[in-house]
């Protein structure tokens, strides 16, 4: 290999799509590939080999692979962190990235440390970064929560939230939330009624649920792909001997996340998520997925047959168990089903990975159909309508004219999407 990352897990990587963004805007395109190294031993002959040109390394080596290094950078050094490698005609050189990824991800969010007491969750190679940025940036206190406390400043779990009121920034350097461990999340935040700004280093998904807490608390919050994709381009300007040039990090990040974010279409039954979806799909090139059509696979029934022998509630399980298999997904189109906006735990899956559109087609253009025993006729599709509409509203995040033709509603999602 020339380019790539070396780490363990590796299979929820964005690097490579990053890196050929950095190629094409830097003009020196390069191969970049994933290199999962398992164990100790099979870094140190991949090392001692150095049979590559420069690595970026992630989780867990990221302090592993100093003792190997002929030279390390001056901060790198001061942090105690690598995560890029080059090799210089035999010269293993460090240098922490990370360091400039986490300051342009606080600064693109508005979230400032200045004089601020800053907690950071966990105590690896990137929350030495992490408390290097902070001090930096002026924070008037830094604590770590460990699992496992007994260094200088570090507390567990339930010490940093009984003294919650202390803490105005939580930066998170876990992989707890992680793909493919979505539904964890490190802490909760309702034990910080003070704070004002929380950034996660996870970037899969898009956004955890640490991050969707923050936001609903009315709380600053970005995940991690910013500063995954700012650190990308610092690690290609080395490696490259590249400037960078203004701008271009915004462009890659903007681009990434517009091909990783799914496209979730929510509306009444018969408002034409289906349709549109297809549609969707077939003009960007994403897999669709329909989440009745899946909850029908499953079961084995109609919605309507399903629900006249097992009840709503039951139905309502069985989606909501779909809804959690596709949440994970990224650049896909998926259209839920008209009650999938129920369920507050299906939206939050959802919205990890996905940007929520509300099809908001009137009553007037509604229909009352038999094969769906909740708005089998008009009286029910009235009353299923003044229920949920509210609740569609509220959900999205983007509300498209549901009277606009099939091709303008296309052109308005992709037109963010694309």
């Amino acid at each position: 290999m020339e380019y790539g990352l070396i780490g363990h897990p590796l299979r929820h990587s964005f690097s490579p799509e990053i890196h050929r963004l950095c190629g094409e805007s830097f003009k020196a395109p390069y191969d970049y590939v994933l290199n999962d190294i398992e164990d100790d031993d099979a870094l140190k002959r991949f090392l001692t080999e150095k049979r590559f040109k420069a690595v970026n390394v992630t989780i867990p080596y990221k302090q592993k692979v100093i003792p190997f290094l002929d030279w390390i950078s001056p901060q790198a050094a001061s942090i105690g962190a690598v995560n890029l490698i080059v090799n210089d005609n035999g010269t293993l050189k460090g240098y922490n990235t990370d360091y400039y990824g986490l300051k342009d991800l606080l600064e693109a969010s508005s979230i400032s440390p200045s004089g601020k007491n800053c907690l950071i969750l966990g105590h690896g190679g990137t929350s030495k970064t992490a408390k290097a940025l902070l001090s930096d940036s002026g924070a008037s206190k830094i604590i770590f929560a460990s699992r496992h406390p007994g260094g200088e400043n570090e507390l567990s779990y339930q010490e940093v939230s009984s003294r919650g009121t202390e803490f105005q920034l939580i930066v998170n350097t876990t992989p707890s939330g992680m793909f493919p461990h979505n539904e964890e999340q490190p802490i909760d935040l309702n034990y910080f009624p003070n704070l004002e700004g929380v950034a996660d280093a996870i970037f899969n998904p898009l956004q955890s649920n640490l991050v969707l807490q923050a936001k609903k608390l009315g709380i600053k919050a970005s995940g991690g792909l910013r500063m995954l994709v700012a650190q990308a381009v610092h690690a290609a300007s080395i490696f490259l001997n590249r400037p960078i040039e203004d701008g271009m990090i915004e462009s890659i990040y903007s681009n990434c996340l517009k091909r990783k974010s799914n496209i979730v279409l929510i509306g009444m039954p018969t408002s034409g998520k289906t349709t549109l979806g297809k549609r969707l799909a077939a003009e960007s090139g994403r897999p669709f997925y329909d989440v009745d059509e899946m909850v029908g696979d499953k079961t084995g029934l109609s919605a309507s047959d399903y629900i006249k022998a097992h009840g709503e509630a039951s139905f309502r399980d069985v989606e909501s168990q779909v809804i959690a298999e596709l949440a994970p997904l990224s650049g896909v189109v998926i259209a839920t089903g008209g009650g999938s906006i129920l369920r507050e735990e299906n939206l939050r899956r959802l919205r990890q990975n996905g940007t929520l559109y509300f099809l908001n087609r009137p009553l007037s253009q509604l229909k009352a159909k038999s094969d769906r025993p909740l708005s089998a006729d008009i009286e029910s599709l009235k009353k299923r309508y003044q229920e949920r509409l509210p609740l569609y509203k509220a959900a999205a995040d983007v509300t498209i004219n549901g009277r606009l033709t099939l091709e303008r509603k296309c052109q308005l999602i992709l037109g963010e999407k694309k």
